[in-house]
């Protein structure tokens, strides 16, 4: 698929766009829904990107997400639903007009080889990390959607535990990775962390280090 070298860029507190991850959207804001229109006439996509932490004005990360639109449903108020599928990492770079909505140059981030022994230990132990979440209750906080089934602009979600079941189908650990990134880590900031790691290794090592506080947070609260 090729990529455009400008797109438009939907700033959100908090959000984060992960590869092959699926985010529903509800379009309503003027701007955003010209957005939405010029991008189904185009191609398709456009770059969700957090908010920069700590500043009250709208300026995105470095780091955002680049999503093609796999469902929109337009209603009779002019407010839009629609689902975007996650595609690759980009870099936000110059930006070329800030109204009615924002454009910028992106430049796609590409994943550098990794240690695949490594990989595959870290893997191993994040798999386990979940297990012990899910034995300890700990809830996922958010719905996880099949790319390959939507329809209608609404997608089937997943439990935890089909969600683990499904890890082990995946080859791909940097796909792992993110799939799980996605689903459990609570906080923006833990997410776009994530999503500014491009080293994989260094991506698992920082994602179990998030999911091991959040256990030993769990066993501390039930210890009281």
């Amino acid at each position: 698929m090729k990529l455009p070298q400008e797109v438009p860029v939907m700033t959100l507190p908090n959000a984060t766009l992960f590869p092959q991850a699926l985010l529903p959207l509800y379009i309503f804001e003027p701007r955003y829904r010209q957005m939405l229109s010029d991008a189904l006439k185009g191609s398709r996509m456009f770059s969700v990107a957090m908010q920069k932490p700590g500043s009250n004005r709208e300026i995105p990360s470095p780091v955002a997400g680049l999503g093609l639109i796999r469902a929109s449903v337009s209603h009779r108020d002019g407010t839009s639903h629609l689902i975007l599928q996650g595609l690759t990492r980009v870099e936000l770079a110059e930006t070329i007009r800030y109204k009615p909505y924002r454009i910028q140059r992106i430049r796609p981030i590409p994943t550098p080889p990794c240690d695949t022994v490594r990989v595959g230990a870290l893997v191993a132990t994040m798999k386990s990390l979940l297990e012990e979440r899910l034995k300890l209750g700990i809830a996922f906080p958010f719905t996880v959607t099949s790319p390959e089934q939507v329809e209608g602009g609404t997608a089937p979600t997943f439990s935890a535990k089909e969600i683990l079941e499904h890890l082990d189908s995946i080859k791909s650990p940097e796909q792992a990775a993110d799939l799980v990134s996605c689903a459990v880590l609570a906080g923006g900031i833990e997410r776009q962390v994530i999503l500014e790691t491009v080293d994989v290794e260094a991506r698992l090592d920082r994602l179990i280090q998030f999911l091991t506080a959040e256990i030993k947070a769990k066993r501390r609260s039930k210890g009281k």
